[in-house]
């Protein structure tokens, strides 16, 4: 039985665009090009950049083979060197960890792009790929002779190559995977068993609807669609500004503990079911985007839970003692995303709610030493005041007099790497230092604010 490959296309696919004009930047440098662009790259770039790959483009890059005559074959590799070094910076952030995933699963991975081996070889190797099809341009004397060692490896030449390359392999097309963001490369997805259209070009997205293969975006989780270039979460910031909640006010500082770009790890206590839109806020006044880790009630609820599954959220089962959600939220914070839990879990119901000291679970001290990400702590309160958890929705009448919440952002939690238990115990002291004074003194609740810690329905049961 042979084994299963994962072929992966290049611009636009593993790269956020194209790798042409990094390429001509590299070979102008060493003194190849003198006109620092590769023949036809001012249309090809242009044309790339608004319809995707077409005839036009593709005759240029065909036509680059003979352009290149009597270039040194050393100074050009030397130059592909260079450009890897500015292209990692292009990868799109989910990439990587889809490559890693392949590998855990013994899957060889596969760069097959038409763009010349010679060029995108260091780059392939920087990003651990097993191997590379791609263009061969004609070798001899150390200069390339302007014509093509083998292939066009492009649309059907793809597919061909990846053939070959795969009954040299001992590779199996049927358990095999492709991505790609072209319509032509349609005969290599349809060949494979697992086709996937990664920022699908129009006439692709329009292919892969009809045949029902996935749509899949690698500059977003998995499962987050992508429309026009905006995810949901842009539209969700759009209008996920304070004057949206009338019915409260917000009190916002510290935000700027907040890493502008680069993994993170924002925990928060909890008090309401307002306490996500607080963080939320917060987050985005940052500049950020969030990947919540939530319960699996909100991604089982009508409506709202496919828009937190489209949002990018982590489905989380209390008491499954599943470690999937965590990897989930490793492979984020991986991708340079910023993830948000609360260590509490659920809110506390009756006395346990108004205790002084905070009681949390171990989930984001193992996050924290997994990923190495810092800890943010942002202390909540008066959330409650807005959506208690007695009530089914918010107080959105109370526009005239709407609570203020109040949310305080923290320096990165120093300290951790101790063990689970202390790293737990001084994250819940750094959120337990951001609320008011009179958050951290014991007093005795009233019954009807005892009553309002339970949902609907529940008073008495003090179960968590």
């Amino acid at each position: 039985m042979g084994r299963a490959a994962a072929f992966f296309d290049l611009d636009r696919t593993i790269l956020a665009g194209s790798s042409t004009p990094v390429f001509s930047k590299a070979l102008s440098a060493a003194g190849i090009t003198p006109d620092r662009a590769l023949p036809g790259a001012g249309v090809l770039g242009w044309t790339y950049d608004r319809f995707g790959e077409n005839l036009l483009v593709m005759g240029l890059a065909r036509a680059a083979a003979l352009a290149a005559r009597g270039w040194p074959v050393d100074r050009v590799d030397a130059a592909a060197v260079v450009a890897a070094d500015q292209l990692e910076s292009h990868v799109v952030p989910y990439a990587r960890p889809l490559l890693e995933q392949h590998r855990h699963d013994g899957v060889l991975t596969v760069l097959a792009t038409t763009t010349p081996e010679h060029l995108v070889r260091p780059l392939a190797e920087r990003l651990g790929f097993d191997d590379v099809i791609a263009t061969q341009y004609g070798i001899r004397d150390g200069r390339y002779t302007g014509g093509l060692d083998g292939p066009f490896v492009w649309s059907l030449g793809k597919l061909r190559a990846a053939r070959t390359w795969a009954r040299e392999n001992d590779v199996e097309f049927d358990d095999s995977f492709a991505y790609s963001d072209s319509i032509y490369d349609a005969p290599l997805l349809a060949a494979v068993g697992h086709p996937f259209a990664v920022n699908p070009d129009i006439r692709l997205r329009f292919l892969a609807m009809a045949q029902r293969w996935p749509l899949l975006w690698l500059d977003v989780p998995p499962g987050v669609p992508k429309l026009a270039g905006f995810e949901p979460f842009d539209f969700l910031r759009a209008m996920s500004q304070p004057w949206v909640f009338p019915y409260a006010r917000f009190d916002i500082a510290g935000t700027e503990h907040i890493p502008a770009t680069g993994p993170a790890i924002l925990v928060a206590n909890h008090r309401s079911y307002f306490d996500t839109a607080a963080v939320g806020l917060t987050a985005m006044r940052a500049g950020r985007a969030l990947r919540f880790l939530g319960k699996k009630e909100v991604f089982d609820a009508p409506v709202v839970g496919a828009v937190a599954s489209a949002l990018g959220g982590i489905r989380v089962e209390r008491g499954s003692g599943s470690g999937a959600p965590l990897k989930e939220a490793e492979r984020a914070l991986a991708a340079g995303d910023m993830v948000a839990l609360m260590p509490q879990g659920t809110i506390p119901r009756g006395k346990p709610f108004f205790e002084p000291t905070l009681k949390g679970r171990p989930g984001a001290a193992r996050l924290a030493a997994a990923s190495g990400a810092p800890v943010i702590p942002l202390g909540l309160w008066g959330t409650e005041k807005v959506w208690s958890r007695s009530a089914r929705l918010p107080n959105v009448t109370n526009v005239t007099h709407p609570p203020t919440v109040r949310v305080r952002v923290g320096a990165p939690v120093a300290g951790l790497g101790q063990g689970e238990e202390r790293d737990t115990a001084a994250i819940m002291a750094a959120l337990s230092a951001l609320l008011p004074v009179e958050a951290r003194r014991r007093r005795i609740p009233t019954q009807e604010e005892l009553i309002s810690t339970y949902p609907p329905g529940k008073v008495g049961e003090e179960r968590g």
